[in-house]
């Protein structure tokens, strides 16, 4: 879909990358080849170079490129060309404020196996692993999960950050990762009764009693938090995409 965008060029909005489509200019390589734009000259000129350093960036790999000028609702169209630079990203802590709170465990996904890491055990290993990707996807993260793990750990997250909270939200969904994940019909069987209070229960009667099955269903649960956010990413990006001319042809599984 990245191909497809003009709305990232500056002075271009969607009412003109719509009226570019309309006519068939569905690319970077066909507004190039065009001989009729129904843009004026001067705005034309203006954005010849601008995709030629847009193909320059995609072809180098890097995603922040693209972000500069699209709104966070539009994040999803660098999810395809980037698929493979994911990680899908939960973290369960003590309580919600960073200052007085600890991370108790972190689920990173990439797509093909989930990583957990547990305070006391092997949570630094974390700020090693995340570097081996480009972009994060959370539900909620540039409220919670970021901000917490860049608190607590010290650090700077310098990735390309897609919030799935603010895409699902365009798209009709609310309520909380759970909340939607129940809306699009997501199952979590029998974690479905465990939420981020009863997670807080979890970490607590491990650090007390020291029974693994509680940290067990607590990275269970944790861990599904990460994995689901890979169907909700998909599901929100092919929906999106019934918006444009693409769906037929770009939409994936």
């Amino acid at each position: 879909m990245l191909t497809n965008t003009f709305y990232h060029i500056q002075r271009i909005g969607l009412i003109t990358e719509t009226k570019l489509w309309d006519v068939g200019i569905h690319n970077w390589e066909l507004f190039n080849q065009s001989q009729e734009i129904p843009l004026s000259r001067n705005k034309v000129t203006s954005m010849l170079p601008a995709l030629e350093e847009s193909s320059r960036q995609l072809h180098s790999g890097n995603p922040h490129y693209f972000i500069q000028h699209l709104p966070v609702n539009q994040y999803w169209r660098l999810f395809s060309h980037f698929r493979d630079t994911v990680a899908y990203l939960d973290i369960e802590t003590t309580g919600l404020e960073n200052w007085c709170n600890e991370i108790t465990t972190i689920a990173l996904y990439d797509g093909q196996r989930i990583h957990t890491y547990v305070n006391g055990q092997n949570l630094d290993d974390f700020v090693r692993d995340i570097e081996r990707f480009k972009i994060i996807v959370t539900y909620n993260g540039r409220c919670f999960d970021v901000p917490f793990i860049q608190h607590y750990f010290k650090i700077q997250l310098n990735h390309v950050h897609i919030d799935l909270r603010y895409i699902l939200k365009s798209l009709g969904f609310s309520g909380g990762l759970k909340g939607c994940e129940r809306q699009m019909g997501i199952d979590r069987g029998d974690l479905s009764d465990i939420d981020g209070y009863y997670a807080v229960i979890l970490w607590d009667a491990y650090r007390r009693t020291g029974d693994e099955r509680n940290l067990k269903m607590l990275l269970d649960y944790n861990s599904a938090d990460a994995r689901n956010l890979e169907t909700l990413m998909v599901t929100a990006y092919n929906m999106k995409l019934k918006g444009t001319p693409f769906y037929e042809t770009h939409r994936i599984s």
